[in-house]
């Protein structure tokens, strides 16, 4: 159904999957030109009932952890109006006449058209007991339901979900964020009966319940009762249960939006769903259905959005003319993370020969402890039907392509925790070429390992721009890199293409042996592009003029990579090079925005503040003058993990007077913005636990001011706990103590996150000048060998690889350490462990003395970073919300400015003095931040990226080098004043 000349494709509904359609027909050049009137192509009228475009229902949860709900936008104005689409929110389509091929709009509008696509999706079930409609009930599909749900909560001390299924855990995590006692109830005998076993289950229930939240299973709701103003306040249960419930959620699962098609005559299934065939066609051969609201060929109806995407290539293939592509089924293989519980199920997890099946033989691991539940199903020739894990889902991408073949190493080899006997299982070059390693756009390995040949890939934002694998759900991500790494693909040891030769832990030897005290001067001496231009070279160019597309010197060099890396080894080694302050100078040029305006910088563009309140001791002064900061500014202020006090929503212009107030309250920086010490939490230890074996409290003390400022390759958090009770969570911590009745335990390598770690006992029963000294020691290790952003539990495990940098040599220059494989054997970390005794308590590199000396150096030149600024008019200045003119920017580093027509635009100048222009607003978040990014290059392009998520956008044309459907203006540079 090639369109030879244009002709009108009406789409009914604008979610995720109709998106896709979009895109798919955009893609196959299967649009009209909106510049050529009636050439070739489907000029395209969407119809959709919500009053935003198309955005990220999966990640929807995110919107109440603070995402902005623009950020899951998956639309821009430049796609739509680029291929001519004309989207109409908040007017959907309320008739479909086949015979006329029209369709009737609520607003009255009869669109007429040549194909007709229904991507209507589907309506949450609410069960009919009585009271659902009361004042206090919701569902949980849209913005909107997000919206009135959070804003409702604000009153509420209690909410129920109804339904144990992806969505209603997903709900019930949204209720705990909001500050609610949260149940559950599900009506079969387990939490997502679906996709679970009953061991899965419970090891999934036993991790919820661990975190407050209360699962009723094996019962139904039966009531909703309400008060006198006739708002929710119980929930009845099927057994006679009452709940407390001033919040009743409903996410009993969904059923196909297929009115449109009834009443049009259309074909509809037994349990609801549009009829269509292989082709996602009706039984009108104009119309197609795709998504949710379809009954494909298979008999059934699809709930997830993968599916969803592959019946969109199917149709937009038809319209485009080729018809090549099919739908006939898909992989309902899913992967999660529900309430901070890895959850991921695929192939077919209940296989047991019913219907004829093949039976299976299952292979399980469970751990009681942790929470953690695997399951594998094999065939009868040893193949793979499906399988469950739960608690721990990081073999998911390597188990998933392989599911209907034969595994290629042992079951075991999948299911043992990562450094058990056994547990190596076997790389993504065991895979064959056609299978799916993106479930979200049905990508082969093939495909992948094609592009990469094809085009020549390095890594793996390049096979998602290639192939859109990994740019779905994300679950692939590790796969991919697999595949990246089986084709070939040489991961660079250099930090990026500015020192591809160099990781940091060589940055950092280079900077401190050779004293080198700046940048440019690293750039000049050891780095790649970025020589030559002066900083004050007059010339003045705007962006897109047709200037140089040289990156300007090594003030316009660099990038959002290495800039950052190399600003923070200066930072470490200030003391060291007779650095004074990180906004010094060139310095600035080179810090992120956090460092840059020493706040944490929000969705919104605003920032947070953190002031440092060591071991978690305040007094009621601190504690008033925080509030009275809070109460001025308007600020929200929150209590962190780390024992602090978090004061959100400062303008950066706001910043100076907050430090000031908070300076005289005796309070400095907590450094929360960098990557440093950021906390040593604690107990009360033993001056008021009855148990308490040393006094935890001075200790943390006495650790957080010892090594505040002190900045790592990535942040550093400790705790102390004053007895084996461990209240202070020390053993999650990068630097754990513990009192024992001897004196001090010292862990190491903890970390908590998304992949959270014990950390590891590394000497026993120290005193308090033993503790400090072995501190010191393993903190100056870690700086000088740690790669970018690695924290301190991988950095453990990549010692016991023997992968560490040099730091240190012997006579023969060789360097000192383990052999290949390590002299103590078990697991990476174990012989890690074993190399920090080597270097930090047996002195096996001989440089304990000169670690400890470093330290004491780094405790002697500490200052406040904020009275630094405070004391500097220079950085004062680059706090004020809009620069003056162009003849105030600093090389390298950006500045807002109004412009005489009121726009505000982002303007960079580079060490040529060249000044480029573009919009201050930040396209995928909607926040005016564009000019805190960081200038750089990328492949010889002058780039800015966004402070935010690090998309870098070509200073000339505006375009995003990361998504090429979205761009930033750009706009006329201002003229110097005389």
């Amino acid at each position: 159904m090639a369109a030879q000349r244009t002709q009108t494709l009406v789409l009914i509904g604008h979610g995720m999957v109709g998106h896709r359609l979009l895109e798919a027909l955009a893609e196959r050049g299967a649009l009209a030109d909106p510049a050529v009137p009636g050439g070739p192509g489907w000029q395209v009228t969407v119809l959709a009932e919500e009053d935003v475009p198309a955005y990220d229902r999966v990640h929807l949860s995110s919107v109440f952890t603070g995402t902005d709900p623009n950020q899951l936008g998956l639309s821009t104005p430049e796609f739509l109006s680029g291929h001519g689409i004309d989207l109409r929110l908040g007017d959907p389509a309320e008739h479909i006449d086949p015979a006329a091929r029209t369709v009737t709009t609520t607003s009255g509008a009869v669109v007429p058209y040549d194909a007709l696509v229904l991507a209507t999706g589907s309506y949450p079930f609410v069960p009919p007991i009585p009271g659902a409609d009361a004042a206090g009930c919701f569902t949980y599909r849209t913005l909107y339901d997000v919206d009135a749900l959070t804003r409702y909560a604000d009153q509420a001390g209690t909410g129920v979900v109804i339904g144990g299924g992806l969505l209603g855990l997903e709900a019930a995590g949204a209720l705990r964020t909001l500050g609610l006692t949260t149940h559950v109830v599900e009506f079969a005998p387990r939490l997502m009966p679906l996709q679970v076993d009953d061991g899965g289950a419970a090891a999934l229930r036993a991790t919820i319940e661990s975190m407050g939240v209360a699962v009723h299973t094996g019962v139904g709701a039966a009531e909703v009762e309400t008060d006198a103003d006739g708002k929710a306040c119980l929930l009845k249960l099927s057994n006679g249960e009452r709940l407390p419930a001033d919040v009743v959620v409903f996410s009993a699962g969904v059923r196909p939006r297929d009115r449109l098609a009834r009443e049009a005559g259309l074909a509809v299934g037994d349990r609801g769903g549009v009829a269509v065939d292989e082709h996602c066609r009706t039984t009108d051969p104009y119309v197609y259905a795709i998504g949710e609201c379809a009954q494909t060929s298979d008999g059934r109806v699809y709930g997830l959005v993968a599916p969803g995407y592959q019946m969109a290539e199917a149709v937009a293939d038809q319209l485009a003319g080729s018809g090549a592509t099919v739908f006939t089924g898909a992989d309902t293989s899913t992967k999660l993370k529900l309430l901070g519980a890895d959850v991921a199920s695929f192939g077919d997890p209940f296989a047991d020969g019913r219907d004829g099946g093949p039976r299976a033989t299952e292979i399980v691991f469970s751990d009681g402890r942790e929470g953690v539940y695997k399951k594998l199903l094999l065939g009868p020739e040893g193949q793979l039907l499906g399988g469950i894990l739960v608690g721990d889902a990081e073999a998911y991408g390597s188990l998933k392509p392989h599911a209907g073949r034969r595994l290629p190493g042992p079951p075991e080899a999948f299911l043992l925790p990562a450094g058990a006997a056994g547990a190596e299982p076997p790389g993504a070059d065991a895979l064959p070429d056609d299978a799916v390693v993106c479930s979200c756009h049905n990508v082969t390995k093939g495909a992948v390992t094609a592009a990469i040949t094809e085009h020549g890939l390095t890594d793996l934002g390049g096979v998602k721009r290639c192939t859109k694998a990994g740019t779905g759900c994300g679950g692939c991500a590790g796969t991919l890199q697999a595949v990246l790494d089986a084709a070939g693909v040489e991961r660079s040891r250099g930090l990026c293409e500015h020192f591809p030769e160099l990781t940091r832990p060589e940055i950092y030897e280079l900077v401190r042996t050779e004293h080198i005290r700046s940048f440019t001067e690293l750039m000049e001496r050891y780095g790649s592009g970025g020589t030559g231009g002066s900083a004050d070279a007059g010339a003045v160019r705007g962006a897109g003029t047709g200037g140089s597309t040289g990156t300007g010197g090594s003030a316009g060099a660099g990038c959002v990579v290495c800039k950052p890396v190399v600003a923070n080894v200066l930072g470490t080694l200030a003391p060291e090079l007779g650095l004074r302050h990180v906004l010094d100078g060139e310095q600035a040029a080179l810090q992120d925005s956090n460092d840059l305006f020493l706040a944490n910088l929000q969705k919104n563009g605003t920032y947070s503040v953190v002031p440092r309140v060591p071991g978690g001791e305040i007094t009621p002064e601190q504690l008033i003058a925080l509030g009275e900061v809070a109460r001025d500014h308007g600020l929200y202020s929150k209590i962190t993990g780390g024992q602090r006090i978090d004061l959100f929503g400062a303008r950066k212009e706001e910043l100076p007077a907050i430090w000031r107030r908070l300076i005289a309250a005796g309070l400095e920086s907590g450094q929360a913005y960098g990557k440093s010490l950021r906390t040593v939490k604690s107990c009360v230890g033993s001056r008021f636990c009855r148990f308490g074996q040393g006094d935890s409290v001075q200790l943390a003390i006495d650790l957080e001011l010892r090594y505040r400022g002190l900045r790592a390759p990535h942040k550093i958090k400790g705790g102390v706990s004053g007895c084996l009770r461990e209240c202070a969570e020390a053993r999650g911590k990068d630097i754990g103590v513990i009192a024992t009745a001897g004196g001090w335990n010292l862990y190491v390598c903890g970390n908590g996150g998304t992949r959270p770690r014990h950390a590891d006992l590394l000497a026993s029963d120290l005193s308090a000048a033993g503790l400090f000294a072995l501190i010191d020691r393993f903190l100056m290790y870690y700086v000088r060998t740690g790669e970018r952003l690695e924290r301190t539990s991988a950095w453990l495990e990549r010692l016991g690889d023997g992968t560490e940098a040099s730091s240190g040599t012997d006579e023969a220059g060789e360097t000192k350490g383990t052999d290949e494989a390590g002299r103590t054997g078990g697991t990476p970390a174990a012989r890690g462990l074993a190399r920090l005794r080597e270097v930090l308590i047996e002195d096996s590199l001989g440089i304990c003395a000169e670690l400890e000396a470093q330290m004491d150096r780094h405790v002697a030149a500490y200052r406040d970073e904020w009275q630094a600024v405070l004391d500097d008019p220079a950085a004062l200045a680059r706090f004020a919300p809009h620069v003056a003119g162009v003849e105030f920017l600093e090389p390298g580093r950006g500045r807002a400015a109004v412009l005489a027509d009121g726009t505000e635009a982002a303007l960079f100048r580079n060490g040529d003095g060249e000044v480029y222009a573009v919009g201050n607003r930040d396209p995928f978040s909607g926040a005016d931040v564009i000019a805190d990014g960081i200038m750089g290059s990328r492949d010889g392009v002058p780039v800015v990226a966004s402070p935010l998520h690090k998309q870098e956008f070509d200073l000339r044309t505006g375009a995003c080098l990361d998504d090429p459907s979205v761009a930033l203006p750009v706009l006329p540079v201002p003229t110097a004043r005389p």
